[in-house]
């Protein structure tokens, strides 16, 4: 299983025409190989099931074993806007009792544990990017979490939890620290204190009283974000920490206004492309500056689109942008986009629903 596997996951990794396949080309071609390499047999209904039905609706594979469904998987076509279908994956789960559930577009997996509580985020459990990850850490993950052996056997729940709990931790503790600190500067100890001072002193020749270094510690004190933002809201400071965090996570915009102008938008991509042909409109002459704009491992904005996992023209330029994006890094970078020529964060208003 697993040599077949790997030598599917090579095959695609180059593969850039997946990029251009429909819904059901990319079950065909990406999703049943895939399925089959696992264990599944995509001819045998009693165990891949294709368009399941759920309270009217179909999802669209079952994986079933004895009379029962295990997992559930969602497929859209590439460049699709996988956040905006996490809560129909998730209602279906959970009106079957699902515990296993996958959202994705053949290129991008998003596995999540839809009976636990809290957000969509939180449910997702884990990701994989076929073209971004190395091939053997893909192969693993897809047996752990989706060959048939493990599925029948229950071993994917428990591998899955594993990771959850590793997950719920990281959360925690992300989420405590601040906590930590502000229980630090409130309420500081002498032993504190004194080291603040004896460090000053060192570094200016100066030391300070210890009412001078606690005065300094309460004001470091970290205000809490907020957990939920109203429906309309303009970016301001106090929401600057939620772009790369989860605050338009599982939401949809339906409009945004750029100085006093309103525009019409139904995916987060094309706000993303709508605020570039704008600077293109007003800022012809140095729209090249947004070739500077690059994320860890590859550019947002390129001249080369085979660069790109979903590249986008931006009309009137042989400039393509990423819009294989979640909802907020797209949010993220047309800020940043704003901010390459001159424009404030008050100078745009998001509209959600």
């Amino acid at each position: 299983m697993e040599e077949k596997l790997l030598e599917l996951i090579k095959k695609i990794q180059p593969d850039r025409q997946l990029l251009s396949f429909d819904e059901a080309a990319t079950k065909q071609a990406v999703i049943l190989r895939i399925l089959s390499s696992l264990g599944w047999d995509p001819f045998n209904i009693d165990e891949v099931h294709p368009e399941y039905p759920v309270g009217g609706k179909n999802v669209d594979y079952a994986l079933r074993h004895d009379n029962h469904n295990k997992v559930f998987i969602e497929v859209k076509k590439v460049g699709e806007d996988l956040d905006r279908h996490q809560e129909q994956l998730l209602n279906y789960s959970f009106q079957e009792g699902v515990k296993l559930a996958i959202l994705t577009n053949g290129i991008t997996w998003w596995f999540y544990l839809p009976l636990h509580e809290g957000s969509w985020e939180q449910r997702r459990f884990y990701t994989i990017e076929i073209y971004d990850q190395d091939a053997n850490e893909i192969v693993q993950k897809f047996i752990d979490f989706l060959s048939k052996e493990n599925v029948i056997s229950g071993n994917a729940i428990v591998n899955a939890e594993s990771v959850y709990k590793s997950k719920q931790k990281q959360y925690l503790m992300k989420d405590t620290i601040p906590k930590a600190w502000n229980k630090l500067v409130t309420g500081p100890d002498e032993a504190l204190i004194e080291l603040i001072a004896e460090t000053t002193e060192k570094l200016c020749g100066y030391k300070p009283d210890h009412g001078t270094v606690e005065d300094f510690l309460v004001s470091q004190i970290t205000v809490p974000v907020p957990k939920q933002l109203p429906a309309s809201h303009k970016i301001t400071k106090s929401t600057e920490s939620r772009f790369e965090g989860e605050g338009y996570t599982g939401k949809s915009i339906s409009a945004f206004t750029f100085k006093g102008t309103k525009y019409e938008v139904r995916t987060w991509k094309e706000l993303l492309i709508r605020i570039c042909n704008i600077m293109v409109t007003t800022h012809r002459d140095r729209f090249e500056q947004i070739l500077t704009l690059a994320g860890r491992k590859r550019p947002y904005f390129t001249r080369n689109p085979n660069e790109l996992r979903i590249p986008e023209r931006v009309d009137g330029t042989d400039i393509y942008a990423e819009i294989n994006l979640s909802a907020s890094s797209i949010v993220k970078l047309s800020i940043d986009v704003f901010s390459l020529f001159g424009y404030s964060k008050g100078d745009l208003l998001i509209e959600v629903r």
